[in-house]
């Protein structure tokens, strides 16, 4: 019998966010949490041990931070999720918001920089593409930047002299350039590695004086990191000795990176020491890094976690730097790898096993979003909520995932969805010959871009799957491209080469509602009403057709944006999926 409340207590734990610091004032710290059933904005004053709740909203808030000075906090003010809105600010010790900048119109953000002069370079992105603002304390804000394609805000140096922009003016915004410019709109420098080889700022060094530009690269095939002077005109690649994918961030005094390495769904962090030219590892568990940051102290302090264990804010003092109020959640069962030979190489995948009986089991396969983001051993309150009941999850890191190189995360342009989708049933196949899966009880599930994978998947394998369960999906691409907004019409467009008029048979190829009719699973759609990321046209588009088809199906709406940071809805929609998919396995 299922313990329905053990996996509920996963969801309500309260949890808090690895805490951001002012540059200026370290101890003025602040974070995220879920205490109040809603996640929400925290201030923490490190010196008194004083916390506080910032922000206080229906739907939640998720964007936010402290400014150099510690003195204000910044947030960002949507409606019920939509993601369009203003930054807000309000003094960290308390008091009543503001608009941060007066005078700039609603938007979606695009990158946020703030300086301890009180300078503000602030990113939007609109129908008409990205503006960047500079913001001066008592003057209106002016326009620094303006094109029509996908760009945001990368850096503001310590001196506020130099500010960092990232953008796709070459229109790929897969593989984004670098500009350097001056706060009068004049260019320093540009760097870009051509076509299908994207560079990123990684944060200016954080002393006054120092112009270097952390940037990640790709020009081996991976994300790899160097040091850019962008007045000198001059790089320095940082290359260190380990397999898998590294990002990094700097230590305050800028002699050191602080690197976070991904490997096969784990992280380790090291100290990379700049002037000697070492690595250090830092000691961690095995198991995922959330984020990391370098305190004034030389300490480390690390958001950690596994798919056994929730996550733990720790440092490397050796203590736990910030705990929730109330019970932690109920632990769950560790995963295991697979590895899968596919069309496209190896695939990798994790596997969590009911704790107790033998297979084969009804299994869930639960599709990550992205597509530039993986499944790893990380705890995750929703494949613990299906072993509960008794279900196999796994969790494929298909063609389009990170982690694996820069090729791996490239194979699916311009065969989108059905490239995933051949790494997806390879791994299928794979746990139903070995013994995993039950054949008659597989349940294709996903959220965001797994959503999409999902219904393409019910349409594109209809023999493979018994039951599908996606939420804010892509369900009808010409549709959703006409409705997103518009960094995601930019991410479309160099994902499958174009536009849906430039080559509509690729979006045709790709789009759910194309094969509605061959499919024979029952599914359910989770949407909500305001998402600006899979607007609600295109899904009702595809109910709609499910509908004249006669295709059994059900819908779940909720009013918020893409997902919702409401914990008690969380759990009617997880509630709703398992119900869902029992009922059609006959588990009831």
């Amino acid at each position: 019998m299922v313990d329905d409340e053990r996996w509920k207590a996963r969801f309500r734990a309260a949890r808090v966010s690895l805490p951001g610091w002012a540059k200026d004032a370290p101890h003025r710290s602040l974070y995220r949490s879920n205490v109040t059933g809603t996640w929400e904005l925290y201030a923490w004053d490190r010196e008194t041990g004083a916390r506080r709740q910032v922000t206080d909203r229906p739907n939640g808030t998720w964007m936010g931070g402290v400014d150099p000075t510690g003195e204000w906090i910044w947030w960002f003010a949507d409606t019920d999720g939509d993601e369009f809105g203003v930054w807000m600010r309000q003094p960290f010790g308390g008091g009543p918001d503001e608009p941060a900048v007066p005078g700039l119109e609603p938007s979606y953000p695009s990158g946020l920089a703030r300086g301890s002069s009180g300078l503000s370079v602030i990113g939007r992105s609109t129908d008409d593409g990205t503006t960047i603002h500079l913001h001066r304390p008592g003057a209106a804000p002016e326009v620094l930047y303006h094109h029509a394609e996908d760009a945001h805000v990368s850096g503001l140096s310590r001196d506020e002299t130099l500010i960092a922009i990232g953008h796709s003016e070459h229109g790929d915004s897969r593989h984004m350039a670098l500009r350097v410019v001056r706060p009068d709109g004049s260019t320093v420098a540009d760097l870009w590695d051509g076509e299908g080889k994207g560079v990123y700022g990684a944060g200016f060094a954080p002393v006054a004086g120092d112009p270097r530009l952390l940037v990640n690269h790709e020009r081996r095939g991976r994300p790899e990191l160097l040091l850019w002077d962008p007045v000198a005109g001059t790089e320095h690649e940082i290359v260190v000795d380990l397999p898998g994918e590294v990002d990094a961030d700097w230590f305050p005094d800028a002699s050191a990176l602080l690197l976070s390495h991904s490997y096969e769904a784990r992280d380790e962090l090291y100290r990379y020491d700049l002037a000697a030219g070492t690595l250090h590892r830092v000691d961690t568990p095995r198991g995922v890094i959330g984020g990391a940051t370098a305190r004034p102290d030389g300490t480390v302090e690390f958001s950690w976690t596994s798919a056994a264990e929730p996550p733990v804010i720790k440092s490397t003092s050796g203590t736990v730097v910030l705990t929730p109020d109330g019970p932690p959640a109920p632990p769950s069962v560790p995963v295991e790898d697979a590895w899968v030979d596919g069309p496209g190489g190896r695939i990798h995948a994790l596997i969590s096993r009911p704790p107790v009986g033998e297979g084969p089991f009804p299994t869930v396969f639960d599709v990550h979003g992205g597509p530039t983001a993986q499944d790893d051993d990380s705890f995750s309150p929703v494949a613990a909520a299906w072993v509960d009941h008794g279900f196999a999850v796994v969790r494929v890191n298909y063609r389009g995932s990170t982690g694996y190189g820069s090729a791996w995360r490239d194979a699916i342009e311009h065969r989108v969805g059905l490239t995933e989708l051949e790494d997806i049933k390879a791994v299928r196949d794979w746990a139903v010959a070995t013994g995993l899966a039950d054949p008659a009880r597989l349940v294709l599930t996903g959220g965001s871009w797994g959503g999409f994978l999902t219904l393409l998947g019910l349409g594109t394998q209809p023999a493979d799957w018994t039951v599908g369960v996606a939420a804010v999906p892509v369900a009808d691409y010409f549709a959703a491209y006409e409705d997103e907004m518009e960094g995601l019409k930019a991410f479309d467009r160099a994902l499958f080469g174009g536009s849906p008029d430039e080559v509509p048979d690729r979006y045709r190829a790709s789009s759910p509602l194309t094969y509605a009719d061959r499919v024979q699973a029952p599914v359910l759609i989770l949407a909500g009403e305001n998402d600006p990321r899979c607007p609600i046209r295109q899904i009702d588009n595809y109910l709609k057709r499910l509908t004249e088809l006669d295709k059994p199906h059900d819908v779940y709406r909720y009013d918020a944006g893409h997902g919702s940071l409401v914990i008690e809805e969380r759990i009617k929609q997880m509630d709703a999926e398992i119900t869902f998919a029992r009922r059609h396995l006959d588990l009831l």
